[in-house]
């Protein structure tokens, strides 16, 4: 269990995606959240002082359920850009597609890809019930929506080999013990940065609920 600030940044050099570049984007990434922090609520102020714990080492995790070279990645709700900004910035050859519908963090997102020089980030600056259909790789949220309500919502852009990474806190195993009505190989995978966190994991398969049928003519 990582606890430590010092803990993560040493967790995060043993990454195979985390070179000495890697890196340095990553502390670029730290002192735009920093900076922008102070325009607008990314993040809780409070977070800010074990910022490489939780939020980037939270988010980099999910890269161990991934393998390289895995693309496109689909990041709903992205808000501050956790966990799809961090994706990004540890590998960059990877489509990375943040969905975020706040005017001021669409802006945020944008500068900061650009900032960090990736240009294989594209940004949605859409409600998720408005963005194009399109299948994706992986499929992550954090914190977005309750998972039931994430399905049918973002079912459209998963294929039965897309990988679902949902970072979900302490409701993890909660959450996925109430989800109903869909066919899946969903587990929960124990978060890095907090003994009671959670991340679900795994492929969906479809809809289980019964299709309506039409009246008899």
């Amino acid at each position: 269990m990582i606890e430590t600030e010092a803990q993560a940044r040493d967790w995060l050099r043993e990454l195979p995606d985390c070179d000495d570049a890697a890196m340095l984007r990553l502390e670029r990434l730290v002192e735009l959240l920093r900076e922008e922090n102070q325009r607008q609520n990314l993040v809780s102020a409070a977070s800010l002082g074990e910022v490489w714990r939780r939020h980037i080492v939270d988010s980099a995790q999910l890269l161990a359920h991934v393998p390289r070279g895995t693309s496109p990645w689909l990041d709903l709700g992205t808000g501050a850009g956790f966990p799809g900004l961090v994706i990004a910035t540890l590998r960059p050859d990877c489509e990375v597609r943040l969905v975020e519908s706040r005017k001021r963090r669409i802006e945020w997102l944008e500068r900061a890809a650009h900032d960090l020089r990736l240009p294989h980030v594209k940004v949605h600056g859409a409600r998720l019930q408005d963005v194009p259909s399109r299948n994706a790789a992986i499929i992550s949220a954090r914190a977005f929506a309750p998972l039931d309500r994430l399905l049918e919502l973002s079912a459209r852009f998963s294929t039965s080999d897309t990988i679902w990474l949902l970072p979900k806190g302490r409701s993890a195993k909660q959450e996925l013990q109430m989800l109903r009505g869909w066919h899946h190989t969903f587990h929960v995978e124990q978060s890095l940065t907090d003994i009671e966190a959670g991340v679900i994991t795994g492929t969906l398969q479809g809809s289980a609920k019964p299709v309506r049928k039409g009246k008899a003519s």
